[in-house]
């Protein structure tokens, strides 16, 4: 089975304290994802210690120092991914995806699933991709 190791040759966002910078991009996404994305920020913050933040390639990324980059966020038209940079550490791990995992939400209300909410613990609780 071939390995891949996504993002190895990208160099990773630089991180921020400022969450202010999270807040702009989210207000700059479509209406219909926007309510998404501010419930799947507050979910993410409220498990994250120490959090980190960036944009870069029109994504979010959140994370901890000595744990690296653990989330990204990628907001489309009408729906948001949340890419697991530690997925393939997940148990069980999200179906979509290959070394990282994710999923696709619609509404907030999919935000209120368990296995999300547990997927979301996990991987603030992992060390993920590198600073």
């Amino acid at each position: 089975m071939k390995t891949h190791k996504p993002l190895s040759t990208k160099k990773p966002p630089a991180p921020e304290e400022d969450h202010q910078l999270i807040e702009d991009w989210i207000a700059d996404a479509r209406p219909a994802v926007n309510p998404v994305l501010k419930a799947l920020d507050k979910q993410i913050g409220s498990e994250l210690k120490n959090p980190r933040y960036a944009i870069k390639w029109g994504k979010a990324y959140y994370g901890s120092p000595g744990r690296g980059w653990c989330i990204e966020v990628a907001a489309y038209d009408i729906s948001a991914n949340i890419v697991f940079l530690n997925g393939n550490r997940l148990d069980p791990p999200p179906e979509l995806g290959d070394e990282t995992r994710y999923v696709k939400i619609r509404k907030p209300e999919e935000l209120e699933s368990s296995r999300l909410r547990e997927w979301i613990r996990q991987s603030c609780s992992n060390s993920g991709w590198g600073w």
